[in-house]
């Protein structure tokens, strides 16, 4: 009886042990599933946002500014003789070098006045042999010529090669004309629009040129900058040539990059600004003339700079401010402070460290302490941006 009643307890605790373990179990499995299902709604209701880090790197610091393209010699081609043009050897828009011949003025005036100096001096060459002769006769005479006659004969041959001299001279006076005829480049460069037609008269006393050409490599951009900025320029490009980059007015488009080449002597006191001249090699003629082009003049680098995206900047109410994901996915609220922006990235100066990831995309959506789930995106721009502080 005793073995029998011990056994049913025995079985009546295995049973109880059996279903407690099964409804412990069971409890565990509906938590498990309870935790799971909030953890997939936390997850739907996370924000969805993108990322970038927070970056230590150098950062180039631009002065920025407006400027002109100018040509580095720009040369009116005016005629130096008078005449009529009996050609014209170039192409509007060509390319030319020095030398090259542009225009021809009809030579023949001038070819005969060259001719006619050439005779006359001929001519003195005669004479100046027939007065050495005479005057060999006379000195050969000895005391049966005259003083005189001696005299006067050696100051003819000094006239007749004074004479020579100056005919000379007038050759290559005449030649010098008939060169000028042929009117050739002064410069290596692209001419402009023809200003004068083949058959029409020109001279030398008017204002009116014939073309003008523009050396375009190199070539220059003339633009501004305050005068304020003018000491950390001077101090910079007496270290090396400050870089300057030209790009479209429209700050999308990097065209040519330079160096500064002159600093002005005077300060414009009505503006307050100090004018500038860059110099670019231009191979590719990317700038032109008369072209309006936006300059960055790079007066200092920024070293080991904390560099995050222009995006990742807020205004706010009590100034700027960054979203900063933490560990557990969750939004911070940093407040920043920014010294300065270009091309997409902007230098924080106290709010941020390396290697935080802050928001750059879906901010709108996120208040401090928002469950977020990231993308991390680029921190490189797409293209330049230019954001003046």
């Amino acid at each position: 009886m005793k073995k029998s009643r011990t056994m049913r307890w025995v079985l009546l605790v295995l049973a109880a042990v059996a279903l407690g373990y099964y409804g412990w179990q069971r409890f565990r499995g509906e938590d498990q599933a309870t935790a799971a299902s909030n953890a997939q709604k936390a997850a739907r209701n996370a924000v969805r946002v993108s990322v970038a880090p927070v970056e230590k790197t150098d950062f180039p610091v631009y002065l920025m500014g407006l400027g002109t393209v100018q040509g580095f010699n720009t040369v009116v081609v005016r005629t130096r003789v008078d005449g009529q043009i009996d050609k014209i050897a170039f192409t509007e828009g060509q390319e030319v070098k020095q030398g090259d011949l542009l225009a021809e003025i009809d030579p023949r005036p001038y070819q005969a006045t060259l001719d006619q100096a050439k005779a006359k001096k001929a001519q003195d060459e005669a004479n100046l042999f027939n007065a050495n002769l005479d005057l060999d006769r006379y000195t050969k005479l000895g005391e049966f010529a005259t003083r005189q006659q001696l005299d006067t004969q050696r100051s003819t041959v000094q006239q007749l090669t004074a004479q020579i001299a100056a005919d000379v001279a007038a050759i290559a006076n005449a030649q010098t004309q008939l060169d000028y005829t042929a009117i050739k480049s002064p410069i290596s460069g692209v001419v402009g629009l023809r200003q004068v037609d083949i058959g029409n008269i020109v001279n030398a006393a008017t204002q009116t040129g014939i073309v003008t050409i523009a050396q375009i490599e190199p070539i220059a951009v003339i633009f501004t900058a305050p005068e304020e900025h003018l000491p950390y320029i001077n101090e910079a490009q007496a270290i090396q040539p400050l870089k300057t980059i030209a790009i479209t007015t429209d700050g999308k488009k990097p065209l040519a990059e330079g160096k500064l080449a002159v600093v002005n002597n005077q300060v414009d006191s009505t503006s307050g600004t100090i004018r500038l001249k860059a110099v670019f090699d231009n191979k590719n003629h990317a700038l032109w003339p008369g072209q309006s082009v936006s300059t960055r003049l790079q007066v200092n680098t920024l070293k080991n700079a904390t560099v995050v995206p222009d995006e990742a900047i807020q205004h706010g109410t009590d100034g700027l401010y960054a979203y900063v994901v933490n560990q557990d996915n969750k939004a911070e609220l940093h407040k920043v402070k920014v010294s300065q922006s270009i091309d997409g990235r902007s230098v924080v100066d106290a709010g941020l460290s390396a290697g935080q990831q802050v928001i750059t995309a879906g901010v709108y959506k996120v208040q401090p302490g928002s469950l977020v789930s990231s993308a991390v995106a680029s921190s490189d721009p797409a293209q330049p941006k230019v954001r003046r502080e």
